[in-house]
């Protein structure tokens, strides 16, 4: 009897010891945990650093171009650390996710490019090339697209172009669409337009359809007149979409239409 309440004397005491054990050693998750947060500290966690990662230094950003440059190319600028504090060598605020009219300067990088397999292009489906609408009357803009992943739209008032373009897992751009039109003096008008004055503008927050369209109601309409309509395709953050080459065709469209008294469309469109 002596040696069995030894023995369960002696487990009594082991199992105290484990449980004091627990409370004391840090769990894997402490640990885990224990680690990120040195690496802010530390500044290691290349997220969360205010230091350039060698590892993204782009040393080709250091030449200008010239030493292979044909007739009429210029030179670039150049940088040895990827332009990090390229915002200093100009008198300008920061855009600092905000619309500044007089101009800013930027310092969040461009971001993932698409491939060239995955360039955006949309096409308006209505009103289509030279189709008329009635004045004063709420119409339907729809647009196909594709190789955009539409619907994201973040805050143009605080994260205007304040974040990298991203791709989703097939590498499509994130992002989302805009329709602007402008009113023209003639169908044949060649004279440039203003920006600073459009009939009417509209981001599109909403995702495609099925079909792969887009679309908004343009309530009331517009008086008669002869006007231009163009997508702005953008990623989330509204910068316009960025691509792997820079020889490509358009990646958004632009049509001409009529509004008329009768939504008909003018015998003679000279």
């Amino acid at each position: 009897m002596q040696s069995f309440s030894l023995v369960m004397r002696l487990i009594a005491l082991v199992s105290v010891a484990l449980a004091v054990s627990a409370s004391v050693l840090p769990s894997q998750r402490d640990i885990e945990n224990n680690a990120i947060g040195l690496k802010k500290r530390d500044g290691s966690d290349p997220q969360t650093s205010l230091t350039l990662d060698q590892s993204v230094i782009c040393t080709n950003f250091e030449q200008d171009g010239s030493a292979n440059a044909t007739a009429g190319q210029s030179p670039s600028q150049t940088s040895g650390n990827n332009y990090i504090n390229f915002c200093k060598t100009v008198n300008l605020p920061l855009t600092n996710g905000l619309q500044i009219q007089n101009g800013s300067c930027n310092p969040a990088p461009m971001g993932v490019i698409a491939p060239s397999t995955n360039m955006p292009s949309s096409k308006f489906v209505t009103p289509k090339n030279l189709d008329a609408v009635q004045a004063n009357t709420t119409f339907e803009i729809v647009m196909a697209i594709k190789n955009l992943q539409t619907g994201n739209f973040t805050n143009p008032d605080s994260t205007y172009y304040a974040a990298p373009q991203l791709l989703n897992s097939e590498n499509v751009i994130i992002g989302h669409t805009h329709f602007v039109i402008e009113q023209l003096s003639s169908i044949t008008s060649t004279q440039p337009s203003d920006p600073t004055k459009f009939a009417h503008f509209v981001g599109v927050n909403t995702p495609a359809d099925d079909q792969g369209n887009v679309s908004v109601n343009v309530t009331g309409g517009l008086p008669p007149g002869v006007y231009k309509l163009s997508s702005i395709n953008t990623s989330a953050n509204h910068v316009p979409v960025l691509v792997a080459v820079a020889q490509h065709g358009s990646m958004d469209d632009q049509i001409y239409f009529f509004v008329t008294a009768d939504g008909k469309r003018p015998d003679n469109i000279d």
